[in-house]
């Protein structure tokens, strides 16, 4: 079985879906303490010399976050990430641009500026321009990270802006669904990707492939000291399609992670350990799999991106269309239970911490699954959030 994002297609072209959902857990989770400041038409909230000041969306009464819209009119964002200046570099997934978010140079406002096309990229199903990482040595090296899908496989390049992306990793499992793409440096300095098991299940527990697994590889796209088998890229196995991941401020990293039909995962991810895919979905409570901190049903949950906050782990849900906060406990277990938010924009992709503390989340209404309005895709910065618990 091959469900989708958890929602029929509504008009891309070609198979790949997802799926979604996951239900209950424990978590519970506070304010975004937060502060501060498809292809169709080209990006415009902020397009390329038009600056335009975020526009303030007025917190509805169910306890929804503040938020103010970054960018507007945009397709598909899905990588998002930060330059030292603290402007923001974004994929979007079908055009195959990469855009730079950032103050106008002329008012208090952000603008949207094209910087070139991806042309390697293939757009296909759930393909295209993905993940994207910034060299932590950005100053020095002027080196991005970018994980897209080609008609072979999917890859991933370092990029000097302007040039041509130069392959790291090739083979990484494709097909038109479960391509994983979120790339990220973790805390020790060595770039992560989570790769989706591509469709064929027995990808996830086959360490031989990289499809399923979270891979951890030196900026050259080696296996980084430390790995936990021979030689390998992978960091853990046994995953269905694993789209977000952050760590928190002791160094420990937590992922979102897609199921089939009945459960979505939120997991700590811990060297060479294998989560179960295909054999369990969700919490298994055999020995051999590491059990999800997190289910949720499929429906509510779908979610994508990731990022964590003081304590707080944030997802960002597609076919559940909210923001899951899930409080972090000190021993890198869940507290009390995940709250939602942010449940008026439709299917959202990506969560970012930004530079000054607040969370962006991306939506994804034109990805052939959503209703999108005018103004989709946006980026919204969420300066509060609501504070209930327990809402489904």
């Amino acid at each position: 079985m091959t469900p989708l994002d958890r929602c029929p297609p509504t008009g891309r072209p070609t198979g790949r879906r997802l799926r979604r959902g996951a239900a209950a857990g424990t978590a519970l989770a506070a304010l975004l303490a937060l502060s501060g400041c498809g292809l169709g038409a080209p990006p415009v909230v902020e397009s390329a010399g038009a600056a335009r000041k975020g526009v303030a969306a007025t917190a509805p009464d169910d306890g929804e976050p503040a938020v103010s819209v970054l960018a507007s009119r945009l397709r598909v964002p899905w990588g998002i990430d930060f330059l030292p200046d603290g402007g923001a570099l974004v994929t979007e997934r079908d055009s195959r641009r990469l855009l730079r978010v950032g103050p106008a140079s002329d008012s208090g406002g952000l603008t949207v500026t094209p910087i070139q096309t991806i042309t390697e990229a293939d757009a296909n199903g759930e393909g295209g321009l993905l993940g994207l990482a910034v060299s932590p040595r950005y100053a020095t090296d002027r080196t991005v990270f970018l994980y897209y899908t080609t008609g072979q496989d999917n890859r991933i390049a370092k990029l000097t802006l302007g040039g041509r992306p130069t392959p790291i990793v090739t083979g990484i499992p494709i097909s038109g669904i479960h391509n994983g793409g979120r790339l990220g440096f973790g805390p020790d300095g060595f770039l992560y990707a989570s790769t989706g098991d591509a469709s064929r299940t027995g990808n996830s527990q086959d360490l031989k492939s990289l499809g399923g697994k979270v891979l951890r590889m030196t900026p050259e796209g080696r296996p980084a000291p430390g790995n936990p088998f021979p030689d390998s890229l992978v960091w853990s196995y046994g995953h269905r399609n694993v789209q977000g991941f952050a760590w928190d401020s002791a160094g420990r990293m937590f992922a979102t992670e897609f199921g089939q039909n009945t459960w979505d995962e939120l997991n700590r991810i811990e060297p060479g350990k294998n989560y179960g895919w295909p054999i369990v979905e969700g919490k298994g409570s055999d020995p051999r799999y590491v059990d999800p901190l997190v289910v949720w049903t499929t429906a509510e949950s779908s979610c994508s991106g990731a990022a964590i906050i003081g304590d707080t782990f944030h997802a960002a849900c597609l076919r559940g269309t909210r923001v899951w906060a899930v409080k972090l406990g000190a021993d890198g277990g869940v507290v009390g239970e995940p709250v939602a938010s942010l449940r008026t924009f439709g299917r959202l992709r990506t969560a970012v911490k930004a530079p000054d503390g607040s969370l962006w989340v991306s939506t994804s209404n034109h990805d052939g699954r959503g209703n999108p309005v005018a103004d989709d895709d946006r980026i919204v910065r969420v300066s509060s959030a609501g504070t209930e618990t327990g809402r489904r």
